[in-house]
């Protein structure tokens, strides 16, 4: 079936993790497509979704809350990577659900020596293996880094205080969200996607002084900020950052010194450039207080 022909058939799109980054943005760009969009959240009064948008109660890793509600009409759907994912499969496969396109990372791939047993890599190499374990209709998108993991330094940025942090001259392509959101749409409503697996990272690959360059143009402000050591890092942030994921960052940012991350935005699955990071800023502008 061609990419116009599941447009016009008004397919409903199950999104599940509608109220995050990815999935607020993929809504609005299945609504502008004129796709019919069932939202399932755990908390349907708090979702604060556009109109339009169907939402249902459900939890991915409760099977008694997966009931004909959630799947009828539903031939596609795109899978957040929540703990407890395989639950959701088993249901929407014996729902008839046939197409699914998972948010995985790209610590998945296994690139590079620090992937290999990471947090990241452990969670999301299981969530991949819950749908393509019980169905061959399936698209991966693995994302970089987020841009929006920049958003933890907001406070320091509204007010005022000095972002401290190892590893300035490590070089990381943050993604925006909306370019993996999109990317989502088009393996959503296309099957020339089924059986890839997609990376995806920002256009260009900054260090981390420029990320806050970037972030200082946008807001039109000086930002402080002042390197410290790895160890000075843990000792600061330890209380509030689990140690796998501790380890996981610090080797992450360590490695990038000499290996930058290699660009590779969604180009040839949205047919549009990746957004760099100093338009995102600009989207982010009220998050930093401005």
């Amino acid at each position: 079936m061609s990419s116009t022909e599941i447009r016009n058939s008004r397919p409903t799109v199950l999104v599940t993790g509608a109220t995050g980054a990815v999935g607020r943005h993929l809504v609005a760009t299945l609504l502008a497509r004129g796709v019919a969009v069932r939202a399932l959240t755990r908390k349907p009064e708090d979702a604060n979704l556009p109109e339009g948008v169907e939402v249902v109660a459900g939890d991915l890793a409760e099977a008694s809350t997966l009931g004909s509600q959630v799947f009828e009409g539903v031939d596609r759907a795109f899978v957040f990577p929540a703990r407890g994912v395989g639950v959701f499969m088993a249901a929407a496969v014996a729902a008839g659900v046939q197409r699914f396109t998972v948010l995985s990372s790209l610590a998945a791939a296994m690139e590079f020596p620090r992937d290999h047993d990471s947090a990241s890599q452990l969670h999301h190499s299981a969530v991949e293996a819950a749908v393509t374990e019980r169905t061959d209709g399936w698209t991966i998108l693995r994302p970089g880094t987020f841009a929006n993991n920049l958003l933890e330094w907001r406070w320091q940025i509204s007010s005022g205080a000095p972002i401290r942090a190892p590893y300035l001259s490590s070089a990381q392509a943050p993604v925006h969200e909306f370019d993996v959101a999109e990317a989502a749409a088009e393996t959503l409503l296309s099957d020339d996607h089924i059986g890839q697996i997609i990376p995806i990272t920002g256009p260009q690959a900054l260090t981390r002084t420029e990320q806050v360059a970037t972030l200082s143009a946008a807001l039109g402000r000086e930002i402080p900020l002042i390197e410290i050591t790895a160890d000075e890092f843990r000792a600061e942030t330890a209380q509030f950052i689990p140690e796998p994921i501790m380890k996981m960052l610090l080797d992450y940012w360590s490695d990038t010194l000499t290996t930058p991350d290699r660009a590779r935005p969604a180009t040839t699955v949205t047919g549009k450039p990746g957004r760099t990071l100093a338009e995102w800023a600009e989207d982010h502008r009220a998050d930093f207080g401005a």
